[in-house]
């Protein structure tokens, strides 16, 4: 056999995860257990997500969402999938879902931990064949185990967040997370089962020249972004907005850049949600050395108020995020003058 062809096999995620263990002198395994069953609920929602134009399951379920969002066949079906393995592993007590209105009590009490999900990010691209993903934060409980979790446990900063990441499903499948001890990046090869990392301790390029927004909505945006829109066009970068919040995220992480999803006339809050897309996104990128923010305030400091709460971002490279919040502040400060 061609020595070029014989591919190594390398470090698996449950190896990785074994000897990362040691990083939390507390730690008795459940967040490795928990981090082990995130990985299967998405080898399973990745393979329902390739065969979704054999099975019909592409396509509108024909609810909405708490969100307010027509709900895809496959946003129910990562759900329940998530939920399922979370409920089978026992370190889970209870549940925050972008697709459930109300906390989800796991049935499991003792549980250490509590986990927010976006389980498909993105599914309104699955028709069109685009990459989505699965977004994750993990928090340890602040009650007592021994009782189901309540909105204390859920309401948590992003800075208390233990673990965050996310999987990607594209032309190859990546798990992404960090325990806050930088971030690492796995890939699935699908014919072994098998997460391999393939990326890591990722950092992201200090500064970059793509830029993602979505400029159809343009003359709703506050005028800081507008400059900052100007000052992209002016020095020529590149354009890259996907539409799937992971997708656009992980490039510009990979390759250096900045994503922005501002308030708008539409939507003055913005229009992601804290718990479940921007904290986990936050910590990911601060460990890989960039910044996270709302235009004003460090998105990871951000105080929780509802399990739904949507904020502004600006996330990415480091300069680039700086670039934004100082057109932010002279846009603001030139108001205030006016």
């Amino acid at each position: 056999m061609d020595s070029k062809l014989a591919l190594p096999v390398g470090t698996t995620l449950d190896r990785f995860i074994m000897r990362k263990e040691k990083d939390f002198p507390y730690a008795t395994g459940e967040l490795s257990q928990l981090l082990r069953d995130i990985a299967l609920a998405s080898k399973i929602v990745n393979r329902e997500i390739n065969r979704a134009g054999l099975l019909d399951i592409a396509g509108a379920y024909g609810n909405q969402n708490v969100q307010g969002e027509e709900q895809q066949k496959l946003d129910v079906i990562a759900n329940i999938r998530f939920i399922r393995a979370f409920r089978n592993g026992g370190e889970v007590c209870t549940i925050i879902s972008e697709e459930d209105e109300d906390i989800i009590q796991t049935g499991n009490p003792h549980g250490k931990y509590i986990v927010a999900m976006d389980p498909l990010d993105g599914s309104s691209n699955i028709d069109v064949n685009v990459s989505i993903g699965t977004i994750f934060s993990i928090y340890r409980r602040k009650t007592s185990q021994g009782c189901d979790g309540d909105l204390t446990d859920c309401l948590q900063r992003g800075v208390e967040q233990v673990a965050a990441g996310y999987v990607i499903y594209g032309s190859s499948t990546m798990l992404v997370y960090t325990t806050g001890n930088g971030v690492n990046g796995f890939t699935y090869e699908p014919s072994l089962g098998e997460y391999f990392l393939s990326h890591p301790d990722i950092k992201t390029p200090k500064t970059g020249k793509t830029y993602s927004i979505n400029e159809g909505s343009y003359n709703s945006f506050p005028q800081g972004i507008k400059d900052y829109v100007e000052y992209c066009k002016s020095n020529e970068y590149s354009a890259r907005y996907i539409g799937s919040l992971v997708a656009d995220f992980h490039r510009n992480l990979l390759k250096g850049g900045v994503y922005i999803y501002p308030s708008t006339l539409k939507a003055p809050n913005g229009k992601l949600r804290l718990m479940y897309e921007c904290n986990s996104l936050a910590f990911i990128i601060e460990q890989a050395g960039g910044k996270a923010t709302d235009g004003v305030n460090r998105i990871m400091e951000l105080e929780p108020t509802s399990l739904h709460q949507r904020c502004p971002l600006v996330i990415g490279s480091p300069e680039m995020v700086d670039k934004v919040t100082e057109m932010l502040k002279k846009s603001e400060a030139a108001l205030v003058q006016a």
